[in-house]
């Protein structure tokens, strides 16, 4: 069988395998069921305090980036797991790492979410 190797047909495969990817992390990871019912929440009070274009933009990036690094977080442990299943002292300290890159994500999130909020409830 001859591999098609057109520009078209190579993007249209990428975006399945993405969207299969974005499936799995938000039906099997339960840290990014939390996150993405949060941000499912956060948008419906978007709409209920009807917030400017500035504050989607903003809130709309905060989410995609915790949702992005919880991802590469998740990647990160499976391929970890993978390779040394056993608890090591190295690979540990990786998953740390990469667990506070989500801790650093999730806390401008909430500041942005403070700020945008906030105000609308005081």
């Amino acid at each position: 069988m001859k591999k098609d190797n057109s520009f078209f047909t190579g993007r249209l495969r990428s975006l399945v395998f993405a969207f299969k990817g974005a499936y799995k992390l938000v039906t099997t990871e339960h840290s990014v069921m939390v996150q993405f019912s949060l941000a499912v929440l956060i948008t419906l009070a978007g709409f209920y305090f009807q917030i400017t274009k500035e504050e989607w933009l903003v809130q709309t990036l905060a989410i995609g980036l915790v949702l992005s690094i919880e991802g590469l977080n998740t990647a990160v442990e499976k391929i970890a797991d993978f390779i040394h299943p056993d608890y090591h002292q190295k690979i540990g300290f990786i998953k740390d790492i990469a667990a506070g890159a989500v801790f650093f994500a999730a806390i401008a999130a909430i500041a942005v979410g403070l700020i945008i909020y906030l105000p609308r409830l005081t």
